[in-house]
């Protein structure tokens, strides 16, 4: 299976005593994680003015996880023009999932298919791998 995570994962990620890091860490084991370098340099810029300290986690994490290149959004969807690109990578890169805590942002479109792409939080993931095992 393939994940997209969203910048917001990859920034809590970056905190090795994290829940967060634990989950994605077990997600490695069996299934390909992918983000594209738009939410890799927000999540960086992020971590550098935030979390300094988790600087050195976040360059561990991301080397086991593919990092592409941006890609517009084609579909009519209603989402802020800062994460289109987000939802444009994770259906140009063929994910099952876009895995991301923004329920602002995001949270309309929980649990909603967007061409291929179902938009989940962290629990939802957890029951949808749990439900497939």
């Amino acid at each position: 299976m393939r994940i997209y995570l969203d910048a917001n994962v990859l920034f809590s990620a970056s905190n090795s005593k994290s829940n967060i890091f634990r989950f994605i860490q077990q997600l490695l084991t069996n299934h390909e994680l992918v983000t594209c370098d738009y939410a890799f340099a927000e999540a960086q810029k992020n971590l550098q003015l935030k979390r300094p300290q988790w600087v050195m986690t976040f360059n561990e994490v991301i080397k086991a996880i593919s990092v592409m290149p941006s890609h517009g959004l084609a579909e009519d969807v209603e989402l802020v023009e800062k994460d289109r690109p987000i939802l444009g990578a994770a259906i140009a890169y063929g994910c099952d999932f876009l895995l991301t805590g923004d329920k602002k942002d995001f949270g309309h479109l929980y649990e909603k298919n967007i061409a291929g792409v179902t938009v989940v939080d962290y629990l939802c993931l957890a029951d949808r791998l749990l439900e497939a095992h």
